[in-house]
């Protein structure tokens, strides 16, 4: 590989080293931060010589290049753009200064929640071993014995003061004193309050502190609570460093820990943690009902939209959500819909793999499925699946199906932050839950592959002399338009295409024909001009649809935006606009025809956007 070359290619492609806001490198991808997303050429970097794949995850353009080798290209990119190195968490801030606040949030739940799992999953281990020895019933009473006490106390341990473990974390997310809030987390599960897994027990009038209507505060711990003391802690965080500004340095090392957690604990037992714990009970409540749904269709539906959440970057809140339901049920339906979403993502991408004839692709697609399987799905959904939308779409659907299964029989887990294969570890408490969750994986995984194979078709590679019809639908010879200006060859040579419109909602969508630019968005929609590879050309949306002033045409694109072959450019109600009385076949003009010797339509055997069609110049 020459690493300089590689370097210098990918530059090119997403605007130069100037628009690199932050850069880094991990053991295969580039890490990049990209300040203007619109001068990056996707499709031109996914077939740089050296390039395995390309996708954008958490606010970051990555750039897969390989172990062993992407050290190197990294070294020539930071010298040939000018750029200063960066750290992986020096890129993922500056990923996250560039995101909206719901997103930033989202992401900082995840922060908080993804370093406890090892803790979690351990002692979901060990607690679905417990619970499974218990079932064979000559080991029936051996929950009498002192050693079942030694380990029940071990595997119930990250549960029972999860609170400890949450604030711990979040002090590291919130950068506050770390001590300070174990001892909150300590406070909010202490002996002296109520417990608040007994908040109906009989004596439980003794603890109300006061009454506003309805609504009592109780001196009651926040066990099985998540949301209060994430706030907690990110509250102390503010008041203590406030507090190390103004108070005089000389006093600062007992005063400032003593009003933060003072002030901070008291706010917490009779503010925070009433209110929040009443919302996030009643959040948990939805979310348990909207799982049960009658006849699984809660899983269904989830199934259906979790990848989408991935994609959008807000799958970080089902980490919340997962330890909320375990600390209030003691046990997880969320986990195994979510293992049958990513395996059958990891499924809809093996069938790319098998069914390509792309070697690169498929070189990207076997490891990716594999990653999923495991259950890190990033690698499927970016790398292939979202590049070429239909296996997204077959993964989506093999997801609902496997949810809806697992949601129907009541599959559980009792930790969270596993899923895929090793989800069996967590799943295992007793012999049907562990048959039902690997049934679900399969049923998943059949349905997305089986989806995603009739599905998805390899795009042709277009020779530089062809231009890729723009609409999918039926193509004929721009003599058969009926409109003179066309038909005669007036604006040039081409062909016209009949456009296929959605059943359901009769739309159909204007494509880029190759890469390029967009040189004219014409005021009323209905035409668009294209140039690149020395082509220009104008799609011209109907016969005579002018006089439509715009109405039914939706532009996705504007003048001077650079385009890739594929991209959706305007969509367009074709049945609104015939119903109005307008001829909708499309023509498709190569405006400069007078450069070329030959402007032809040439039937391919494979597709071109689904038409079967091209034009080709020489």
């Amino acid at each position: 590989m020459d690493y300089n070359k590689v370097a210098i290619d990918i530059l090119e492609n997403i605007g130069g080293g100037k628009n690199v806001v932050s850069a880094a490198h991990c053991a295969t991808r580039l890490r990049l931060v990209i300040a203007d997303n619109k001068l990056v050429n996707k499709s031109k970097l996914e077939n740089i010589d050296g390039v395995k794949g390309v996708f954008e995850a958490s606010g970051q353009l990555q750039v897969i290049i390989g172990t062993g080798t992407v050290n190197k290209v990294y070294d020539e990119f930071l010298k040939e753009g000018g750029i200063e190195a960066a750290t992986k968490e020096e890129v993922k801030q500056a990923a996250a200064n560039k995101q909206n606040i719901f997103i930033r949030l989202i992401k900082t739940l995840g922060d908080v929640f993804v370093p406890i799992i090892p803790a979690i999953v351990a002692c979901g281990i060990l607690m679905g071993l417990l619970e499974g020895l218990t079932q064979i019933p000559a080991l029936s009473g051996m929950t009498e014995n002192n050693f079942y006490v030694l380990f029940h106390a071990i595997s119930n341990a990250a549960f029972a003061f999860l609170p400890v473990l949450i604030a711990v974390s979040a002090s590291k997310v919130f950068k506050c004193n770390t001590l300070l809030a174990a001892v909150m987390g300590i406070i909010m599960v202490h002996p002296d309050f109520l417990n608040a897994w007994n908040a109906g027990a009989e004596n439980a009038s003794e603890y109300i502190l006061f009454a506003i209507g309805d609504f009592e505060v109780k001196l009651m711990g926040l066990q099985g609570h998540v949301i209060p003391v994430v706030l907690s802690i990110w509250i102390m965080s503010l008041l203590e460093r406030r507090l190390h500004k103004v108070v005089p340095a000389v006093i600062d090392l007992f005063v400032t820990p003593l009003v933060t957690l003072l002030v901070t604990a008291t706010a917490t037992m009779l503010v925070i943690g009433p209110v929040f714990s009443t919302v996030e009970n009643c959040v948990l409540d939805a979310c348990e009902w909207f799982i049960h749904i009658p006849y699984g269709f809660g899983g269904l539906i989830i199934g259906a939209v979790y990848a989408l959440t991935v994609v959008c970057g807000l799958h970080h809140m089902y980490n919340a959500i997962e330890a909320g339901l375990i600390s209030a049920t003691g046990f997880n339906p969320w986990m195994p819909i979510a293992t049958c979403v990513n395996t059958a993502q990891g499924a809809a991408c093996l069938a790319v793999a098998v069914k390509t004839k792309d070697k690169k692709l498929r070189s990207v697609a076997y490891p990716a499925a594999l990653s999923a399987y495991l259950g890190i799905t990033e690698p499927a959904i970016f790398g292939v699946n979202l590049r070429f939308k239909r296996p997204l779409i077959a993964g989506c659907i093999g997801g609902a199906v496997g949810g809806w299964l697992v949601a129907l029989l009541g599959v559980e887990a009792n930790a969270y932050g596993v899923t895929g294969i090793f989800g069996i570890l967590i799943t295992m408490f007793n012999l049907r839950n562990l048959l039902l969750y690997l049934l679900g994986i399969v049923v998943a995984s059949a349905v997305a592959f089986v989806v995603s194979f009739f599905l998805h078709h390899d795009l042709e590679a277009l020779a530089e002399n062809e231009i890729a019809a723009p609409v999918k639908g039926r193509a004929i010879p721009l003599s058969k338009v009926n409109d003179a200006t066309f038909s005669q060859g007036v604006l040039g040579r081409g062909m016209a295409v009949i456009p296929r419109m959605n059943i359901f909602t009769g739309n159909a969508v204007v494509y880029a024909p190759f890469d390029g630019e967009v040189s004219t968005l014409f005021e009323t929609h209905h035409a668009i001009g294209l140039t690149g590879n020395g082509a220009e050309v104008l799609i011209h949306i109907g016969i005579n649809t002018v006089e439509l002033d715009g109405k039914h045409f939706t532009p996705l694109v504007k003048e001077g935006d650079k385009v890739v072959r594929g991209q959706p450019l305007i969509r367009f109600n074709a049945r609104k606009i015939k119903k109005a009385g307008y001829d909708i076949t499309t023509p498709v003009i190569v405006t400069n025809s007078d450069d070329y010797t030959e402007v032809n339509m040439q039937q391919k055997p494979y597709t071109h956007l689904e038409t079967k069609c091209l034009i080709c110049v020489k």
